[in-house]
């Protein structure tokens, strides 16, 4: 298994390797296989007889849509310099195994509208649309904590998750800021920050749990396939402020579930942040609007399209 290899910089790296293990599965005694995939899994063999059902959280990133972020910002560190050549040389056949092995499922889930119109541009394939679940139970516990702090940044800290937009714009206004996580971005983000911004790293659940319950909103200024985090926020009854692309188009709505703003700029959070400091939100009805998202909604609606897909037998796309 290539998850026991001793560097995790060999495992991010042998994208070959990972295909060669995906489609040499031996699933030839299934009669439905179900796919998790923003990568190689989809490419995996099953029996003409069988079903295929591929639930993809997005076009493989690394060779589609986020190629040119990957080259600038590989996150291999002193290695950086070995990925973009690898990349810049296997991009082109990677591509092309990537199309094929994306026509293999004989249904592709798409976890956002974001992504169904990804998956049409890259592969080609009309996809469904399921959101992901979130454990939205545990944030609700919080729910009714006293907006007491400022605002609050999660996430894995790398370049495009913009979190720098967020740390820069409170720095500037002199607002407070909680930022929770780590990554290859962390030094960067603190020797920008001021006084206001306040650097908690990884926490424990409850920890995470208080912070989003207690803070005015959730920043988000970012791109994301889907955004598990802002749900998390808003199961808590904290609305986001967001980057009005990707996933957070299927949540953050203006006036009622919080403020999204046009471009990845100071200027445009700024106004976006003067534009919440004018409105009021309700913490129940955006508790109440996150269950659309839980993991109830996302079993039922699994099982109702398996269900489906079995009744009409699929067309299975082959290989």
């Amino acid at each position: 298994m290539l998850q026991y290899w001793p560097f995790s910089i060999l495992r991010k790296y042998i994208g070959v390797l990972r295909i060669w293990w995906f489609t040499r599965l031996d699933l030839k005694d299934y009669d439905l296989v179900i796919s998790s995939s923003g990568a190689e899994a989809k490419g995996v063999h099953v029996p003409n007889s069988a079903l295929h059902v591929n639930y993809c959280h997005a076009p493989t990133h690394y060779y589609w849509s986020r190629y040119n972020e990957y080259m600038a910002h590989p996150g291999f560190g002193m290695f950086d310099w070995l990925a973009r050549f690898g990349l810049r040389t296997l991009v082109g056949p990677l591509r092309k195994w990537d199309y094929k092995a994306a026509q293999r499922p004989d249904y592709i889930i798409a976890n956002s509208n974001h992504i169904k119109l990804q998956i049409q541009r890259y592969y080609d394939r009309s996809a469904t649309v399921i959101y992901p679940p979130v454990y939205i139970e545990r944030f609700q516990r919080q729910a009714k904590a006293v907006k007491r702090h400022g605002f609050v940044a999660s996430g894995r800290q790398t370049p495009y998750k913009r979190i720098d937009l967020a740390v820069e714009t409170c720095t500037k206004l002199g607002l407070p800021l909680t930022v929770i996580g780590n990554g290859p971005d962390h030094r960067r983000l603190r020797k920008m920050a001021g006084r206001t911004v306040t650097f908690l790293g990884k926490v424990s659940d409850k920890v995470l749990e208080e912070e989003f319950a207690s803070a005015k909103a959730l920043l988000f200024p970012g791109t994301d396939d889907f955004g598990i985090t802002p749900v998390e926020a808003l199961a808590a009854g904290t609305p986001v402020i967001a980057y009005d692309d990707g996933g957070a188009k299927e949540y953050v709505i203006p006036d009622k579930t919080g403020v999204v703003f046009d471009e990845q700029s100071v200027a445009s959070l700024v106004k976006a942040l003067r534009t919440f400091s004018k409105q009021k939100y309700d913490a129940t009805a955006i508790m109440q609007f996150s269950r659309k998202f839980s993991r109830e909604q996302f079993e039922r609606k699994m099982r109702l399209f398996i269900r489906r897909a079995l009744h009409d037998g699929g067309a299975h796309a082959g290989s």
